[in-house]
């Protein structure tokens, strides 16, 4: 794929995850916080080094978003079952509640936008979901990789 292409996909990419993500600040969260309380809402309880890596923030930042969400209450520590040093962290109702409420307008904004395009457009972005999943995929996993590209595909 030409370097132009790659460009205005990953520019277009990182347009939608900031525009998605300022909708959360009407629930009074950041879009990082949004994102660790989904994060931690989706996966169930995480370590705070895992909750690290997935986010990709460095654990002072991670420290101060976790404090925050303890202390509106929206997520709790506990021991992790494996080792009494560790901390897990895990929603509470109250945090589960407000996030539904964020996946709720975030939801709310991409119908209404959808409805402000053709329909062709819209049954075009439709039919890319699944390889926008495959992408969102292998950027989850090989994401920071440099090695060489993998072999091509037929």
């Amino acid at each position: 794929m030409d370097t132009d292409t790659l460009i205005r996909m990953r520019a277009v990419i990182g347009r939608l995850a900031r525009q998605l993500n300022t909708t959360a600040t009407g629930e009074g969260l950041t879009p990082t916080q949004a994102s660790v309380l989904g994060l931690i809402s989706a996966r169930g309880p995480l370590g705070l080094a895992e909750l690290t890596e997935l986010e990709h923030l460095n654990p002072t930042m991670l420290s101060r978003v976790i404090g925050k969400l303890t202390e509106w209450e929206l997520i709790r520590k506990r021991p992790a079952p494996t080792d009494q040093r560790a901390v897990m962290v895990e929603v509470t109702e109250a945090g589960d509640v407000l996030f539904d409420r964020v996946r709720l307008r975030r939801s709310q904004v991409i119908a209404q936008c959808l409805d402000r395009l053709p329909a062709d457009a819209v049954t075009k972005v439709v039919d890319a979901l699944p390889a926008l999943e495959a992408l969102a995929e292998e950027l989850r996993v090989h994401g920071g990789s440099t090695g060489p590209p993998p072999p091509d595909r037929p």
